[in-house]
């Protein structure tokens, strides 16, 4: 038969049971085995839980995206001088859509908005006069309820002696309900309301408000 050997530490008795082939401790593990060892580490399962989070994360930031892309905030291209200085050709910024889509806020004077003007083409242009309002323009200064507009985003440079409505004395015109006059920056570059007439409120869907790109220009549009 095998031998049990103790000694006493401090009042706990330990012990070891000796065999002939096999030493254990009083716990019943090999020599050398602590129940207090760490269990062995599953690498594979955190490298799992690890791409679930990612996949999680980058579904979220997706579903973020386009709730902001198709319901608030778009950013589109500008193509063309008519809104030059403020826009210029190429640049980059974000329309605000979502005040438009819900109806929760207005079209007011000066606010640069994009419409759409048929099926296949957008434009973008400030709005001048409101539904109810009586506009004329005399070589190129515009009169709106009989006040001058000031438009100091419209340099010198870039005004032209057009007048509005055509032909005879210049005179005043109201603008239909549900409607809008709006006329590019860049007056001599612009085909808007003094061409082809007012906009149907339900044309325009959205609002400029940011400029991205070039980055020198990044900031809110006026």
């Amino acid at each position: 038969m095998g031998s049990f050997d103790s000694i006493r530490l401090g009042g706990l008795r330990v012990g070891n049971r000796s065999t002939g082939r096999t030493v254990y401790n009083a716990y019943g593990m090999s020599a050398g085995s602590s129940p207090d060892a760490a269990p062995p580490a599953r690498p594979a399962r955190r490298s799992l839980g690890r791409v679930l989070a990612w996949l999680r994360d980058l579904a979220f930031s997706v579903l973020l995206a386009v709730v902001l892309i198709v319901f608030i905030y778009q950013p589109v291209k500008v193509e063309g001088t008519s809104m030059e200085p403020s826009l210029t050709d190429q640049e980059r910024i974000f329309i605000n859509k979502f005040t438009f889509r819900l109806g929760l806020g207005g079209i007011a004077r000066g606010d640069t908005v994009v419409f759409h003007y048929d099926e296949n083409k957008s434009y973008i242009k400030r709005v001048i006069a409101l539904p109810g309002d009586r506009v004329r323009i005399e070589a190129g200064k515009v009169f709106v309820n009989g006040q001058p507009l000031e438009e100091d985003y419209v340099p010198p440079e870039f005004r032209d002696a057009i007048s509005w409505p055509a032909g005879g004395e210049a005179h005043d015109a109201m603008v239909p309900p549900e409607m809008y006059f709006v006329l590019g920056d860049h007056r001599s570059q612009s085909s808007d309301s003094r061409a082809w007439g007012y906009v149907q409120r339900k044309s325009i869907y959205g609002k400029a408000v940011f400029i991205y790109w070039p980055p020198d220009k990044i900031g809110r549009l006026r």
